[in-house]
């Protein structure tokens, strides 16, 4: 009984660390992009997140052939001028006991020069450089879904879209921002070739306002 609640505990626990955690990309200019995992509303831990060793594969997209190299607490990448999208499906290993496995794709962009998306999830401004933006899901805006403003200095705001998906951001102070916004999604579905009952899909958003 004992084994059998330390088994639980670890597994709830690993969930709330997927839910918790996320992958996020940062850019300055048109240097490389630097991509991240860990909790961004938290200050990053000297040489990354304990998390960090998962992070692994992450996919730019478009698809690209650059070297990934990894440093202390990210991976950095060269990437194209524009904005940076990427996608991991692989940091955390389905988990939980057959017919009820838990999984999570990460979805990452930076910048807001393009008012499109381009990932299944993705928090897209309205228009180039905007401070609203619309959460798209499959294509499609997302109505009265949470999202998360993380301002420069780590002050974190909940804001939830409108009838057509939207928000509008309270930027005011100058320096990066990250927006955060997660979906679940349930059914007979298949992560890592592995069969799951419920996915989380997590997106994040960085940009800096100069």
């Amino acid at each position: 009984m004992k084994i059998l609640s330390m088994a639980l505990l670890a597994l709830a626990g690993l969930t709330a660390t997927a839910q918790a955690h996320e992958v996020w990309v940062e850019r300055d200019g048109t240097g490389p992009a630097r991509i991240y995992l860990g909790e961004p509303a938290d200050v990053l831990p000297e040489g990354g997140d304990p998390e960090f060793e998962k992070l692994n594969a992450p996919k730019l997209v478009p698809a690209s052939k650059a070297a990934q190299t990894r440093k202390a607490g990210y991976i950095e990448v060269a990437a194209p001028a524009g904005d940076v999208r990427v996608i991991d499906d692989s940091v955390f290993a389905p988990w939980g006991e057959d017919g009820k496995k838990e999984g999570v794709i990460y979805y990452a962009r930076a910048g807001r020069t393009e008012a499109k998306a381009g990932l299944p999830l993705e928090i897209v401004p309205t228009a180039a450089n905007a401070d609203s933006f619309t959460l798209v899901r499959d294509g499609r805006p997302v109505p009265a879904a949470k999202l998360t403003v993380i301002s420069p200095d780590k002050w974190t705001k909940e804001l939830v879209t409108d009838a057509q998906g939207r928000v509008t951001l309270p930027i005011k102070a100058k320096g990066r921002f990250i927006v955060t916004a997660s979906q679940e999604e349930k059914g007979d579905l298949t992560l890592a070739n592995q069969k799951v009952a419920t996915l989380y899909h997590i997106a994040t958003l960085t940009f800096v306002n100069d």
